[in-house]
């Protein structure tokens, strides 16, 4: 991965919304965040999904993405807090539980993680992966110095349905 893809221009329409109430560091680390996501697509464009929603079924699969503080901030921004689902399945999921409403701006984990039906070349980009990973750490540390590593998906939407803004963890 070449250095100055990080701060690559332009990007998909609809990208460049301004967030209601961002400060200038949130807006730049949210414009670097949709890069970052716009990269880890390139690396999996190769790749298909069956799409099924099967992985988006959290409390079937106990598995969910695990998501930076700018992950959060971007879904909170774009998108209405929906309820949580009766079913256990993502938040974020259509009322038919097989379709996700937020899919562009969809979590770095959900755009990584394939079942064992993943159909594409024998190995998966594990190295591109790692890298955009640590890239990802990275910008929520500008963000939230002391949040030491990223949190469960459910996690994030429990606690902006209860109103408390993230607590920073302890160092």
């Amino acid at each position: 991965m070449r250095g100055q893809d990080w701060d690559e221009e332009g990007g998909e329409a609809g990208d460049e919304r301004p967030s209601p109430g961002g400060t200038h560091e949130e807006e730049r680390a949210l414009k670097e965040l949709r890069t970052v996501y716009r990269q880890a697509d390139a690396a999996y464009a190769p790749f298909s999904c069956p799409a099924s929603g099967e992985c988006c079924q959290l409390a079937k699969t106990r598995r969910q993405p695990w998501l930076w503080w700018p992950e959060w901030l971007l879904l909170a921004r774009r998108h209405p807090l929906p309820p949580p689902r009766k079913d256990g399945g993502c938040p974020y999921l259509d009322a038919e539980g097989r379709r996700c409403t937020v899919y562009a701006d969809r979590p770095f984990g959900c755009r990584t993680f394939f079942c064992e039906r993943i159909r594409g070349p024998a190995r998966q980009p594990a190295d591109t992966v790692t890298t955009l990973l640590v890239r990802l750490e990275r910008i929520s540390q500008r963000l939230m110095p002391t949040l030491t590593g990223p949190r469960e998906l459910l996690d994030w939407h429990a606690e902006a349905l209860s109103g408390n803004r993230p607590e920073e963890e302890e160092p």
